[in-house]
């Protein structure tokens, strides 16, 4: 039987990985400071957890102490600062970063811990493609020239490619032209199907792009070099502005290196009316999809209040800490760079 996790010869296993991480946390403060940014702390227990239809949260309940009044109410445990950042962005906080502890219900595995850290940064005026050439230089700043994960090694010395969700199922799911579906589910079906891949008959449009995605696409980028996914289709905009120049595609990208992502980013949505229709989307589908258990929340409407009041154009990133933690170590599991480890077996 294994060592618990407090045990000294499982921490002292674990030590020179926690003692990268300990450095890593002191370089990101120091690079994000050194760039204008202020680290803040945002609430961990909210109303609602976060907007993403296939993330499940923590429950709680608030219960007010006896005499003060008010009432109990169910609260989260937050799967990303995103939306409490957003809200600081529109009281005026200028360019903020935090890096926080979140928590998504049932996520286990090498790189997926229930509770882990999230690095959120945030920048007013900050263009799409400004947020790329930070990313590459932070990741650059405090990660050694050369990581690797899993026998996938990436030289951080090259330039990071940039290549767009069309270019890359075009080449490598043989032509496809994903852009072209505009979210059809029986269009992509029919187009995967002509260019020789396997489509199955009941899968909606988002199911077969992120099968294709995950067995066609991501084996083969954020290899040899680290790799910008770019210009979603605007199915997965999320909280990103459709792309000006081609409103098929949305203004967000993902970061891959050592064949791990890394982060997803956004140039930020500031129309409340749109998001609003985007939010209503994903509570009718989470309903959908996992009945009374997607019913938990309902749209966040003290965020979409924010955006009616005003936020400012910009750029903002999620990057997964730990796994950057993971590939500066140089650490084969996600609890490896944990201090002490998920318990819940």
């Amino acid at each position: 039987m294994p060592n618990p996790p407090w045990h000294p010869d499982s921490l002292a296993d674990r030590l020179p990985f926690l003692r990268r991480r300990a450095r890593l946390v002191a370089d990101t403060r120091a690079f994000f400071t050194g760039r204008g940014y202020t680290e803040v702390e945002t609430p961990c227990l909210v109303p609602v957890p976060g907007m993403e239809v296939h993330l499940h949260a923590f429950r709680s309940e608030y219960r007010p102490h006896l005499g003060a009044g008010g009432a109990r109410r169910t609260l989260w445990l937050r799967t990303s600062p995103e939306l409490a950042l957003k809200r600081l962005l529109v009281a005026g906080a200028g360019p903020v970063f935090e890096l926080a502890r979140v928590w998504r219900n049932g996520e286990s595995g090498p790189r997926h811990a229930p509770e882990f850290t999230m690095l959120e940064w945030y920048r007013p005026g900050l263009s799409f493609d400004g947020l790329m050439d930070e990313t590459e230089a932070f990741v650059r700043a405090v990660c050694p020239p050369v990581v690797a994960h899993a026998g996938v090694e990436t030289d951080l010395r090259s330039k990071f490619e940039r290549i767009t969700v069309a270019e890359a199922f075009a080449e490598h799911c043989g032509g496809l032209d994903i852009l072209g579906t505009e979210g059809n589910a029986a269009r992509l079906r029919e187009d995967a199907r002509c260019a020789g891949l396997e489509a199955r008959g009941d899968e909606s449009w988002e199911d077969l792009f992120f099968r294709l995605l995950l067995e066609r696409v991501e084996p083969r980028i954020g290899r040899g070099r680290a790799t910008f996914l770019t210009h979603w289709p605007t199915p997965q905009a999320a909280l990103a502005r459709r792309n000006p120049a081609d409103p098929r595609a949305a203004l967000r990208f993902e970061l891959f290196a050592g064949g791990m992502e890394l982060a997803n980013a956004f140039d930020e949505l500031t129309d409340p009316a749109e998001q609003r229709a985007r939010f209503e989307r994903d509570v009718a589908e989470r309903r959908r999809l996992y009945g009374a258990a997607g019913e938990g929340w309902d749209l966040d409407e003290g965020f979409l209040s924010a955006l009616e009041h005003g936020m400012p154009a910009g750029s903002g990133i999620a990057l997964g800490f730990d796994r950057l933690a993971m590939l500066a170590a140089g650490a084969r599991r996600i609890e490896d760079v944990l201090w002490l480890p998920f318990a819940g077996g």
